[in-house]
């Protein structure tokens, strides 16, 4: 037997197994779509603490959002592309495939793209979808005023996209802070001319101070360094580690806040004050990054919650402190979820007393594969869109 004949029979022995494969996680991805779509019915996702059910998918899964976006989006217009759906359910058709038709197809379309699913590869579904009359869209608004930034590892790129008369503000205060670095160059001391960049900056740190007397973490904009006392180690807050001589720099620097910690524990407040200071928030942001209730990636907006009540006597300390996002510290104070400390070993369990835990419920299967027909994938052939129809929708019916 030659060489191409053993390669080629060992492929078409993994073929048929990738096949088989294949079309039991089509069956499987269907019978999850059920469950999300009884779990989404039912409203049950509210019960878990999770802020949506792609976010609960997400969690209990183990998979990505993208994936998680795309479980829900089929389970919440099953009712919509039965046919569809059941190719799923059946093998014949991936989550891909009717993920993008649940996603963007219109109504009525669901005979059409079952059709087209079958030979048709994820891609070429996404042009089909494209190419379905649309109403017309409504005038794009014009570019919108924006603060974006880009960095290359190096550097910082910042874009500031202002109106006119915000632009003419900004400039000014700009030429304003540019005129005060000049003022205060000394005749007898030769040095280049100020650059809009240190203006630029002189007006960012000249509104520090005015911040700090408008709200309670004012000092935000700081330049803050956690240097651990005993191993060496600094880092920017939120940031990443830092190199042995910019760490130097920095903690010499007489404008840079260095907060001095060992084993992490930072001195809170005790019971003087309810309020959050301004050292126990960067300290709390140092140690958690995002909301502490399990399935949750809130980084914005977050609260600072003592986890024994202050009105219970709890300490406004470090290790009676978590961060959580807005939609969880309602849930809590309603009574949905309970959130019991200390911090280092912080227990989150719903309205059922059940413990929410980070991990997802994946385990090794103890039933059997779900009795499908093989599935080796559309056709993928080269689509002639020339000849294409795409799917029209129906006219609505006329008022009488």
């Amino acid at each position: 037997m030659s060489a191409t004949a053993t390669t080629t029979e060992r492929l078409a022995g993994l073929f048929d197994e990738l096949a088989e494969l294949t079309g039991q996680r089509n069956a499987i991805d269907g019978r999850i779509v059920d469950l999300v779509a009884e779990i989404d019915r039912e409203e049950l996702w509210g019960a878990t603490g999770a802020r949506s059910v792609a976010a609960l998918v997400a969690w209990k899964t183990g998979t990505s959002h993208a994936n998680a976006a795309a479980i829900a989006t089929v389970a919440q217009r099953a009712e919509a592309f039965p046919r569809c759906v059941q190719g799923l359910r059946e093998g014949r058709l991936s989550l891909d495939q009717v993920g993008v038709i649940a996603g963007r197809a219109g109504e009525g379309s669901d005979a059409h793209y079952a059709q087209l699913a079958s030979v048709a590869t994820v891609s070429q579904l996404h042009t089909a979808i494209r190419m379905e009359p649309r109403p017309d869209p409504a005038p794009r608004p014009g570019p919108q005023a924006a603060i974006t930034k880009t960095s290359d590892g190096a550097f910082d790129l910042w874009r500031i996209t202002l109106p006119l008369v915000e632009s003419a503000t900004f400039e000014a205060a700009l030429h304003s802070h540019r005129d005060a670095l000049v003022a205060e160059c000394k005749p007898d001391e030769p040095s280049a001319m100020p650059t809009n960049v240190e203006a630029f900056m002189r007006l960012v740190e000249r509104g520090w101070d005015a911040e700090v007397q408008r709200r309670p973490h004012g000092q935000r904009t700081t330049v803050v360094v956690h240097l651990d006392v005993e191993q060496k180690i600094g880092a920017l807050h939120l940031g990443p580690l830092l190199p042995a001589s910019e760490r130097q720099y920095l903690t010499c620097d007489a404008t840079c806040e260095v907060w001095f910690e060992r084993d992490g524990d930072v001195i809170g407040s005790g019971r003087t004050t309810r309020t959050i200071s301004r050292r126990l928030r960067r300290a709390l942001e140092h140690r958690h990054r995002s909301c502490a209730v399990p399935g949750c990636a809130a980084t914005r907006g977050l609260h600072a919650h003592h986890i024994r009540h202050w009105e219970d006597g709890g300490a406004t300390e470090l290790n009676n402190l978590v961060l959580i996002c807005p939609y969880h510290h309602r849930l809590h104070h309603r009574g949905v979820i309970t959130i019991t400390g200390p911090a280092g070993r912080l227990v989150v369990t719903d309205s059922d007393g059940e413990q929410l835990c980070p991990g997802s419920l994946a385990r090794p299967p103890r039933g059997t594969p779900p009795p499908v027909a093989p599935c080796s994938g559309p056709t993928g052939e080269r689509a002639d869109w020339w000849w294409y129809e795409p799917f029209q929708p129906q006219a609505p019916p006329a008022l009488n």
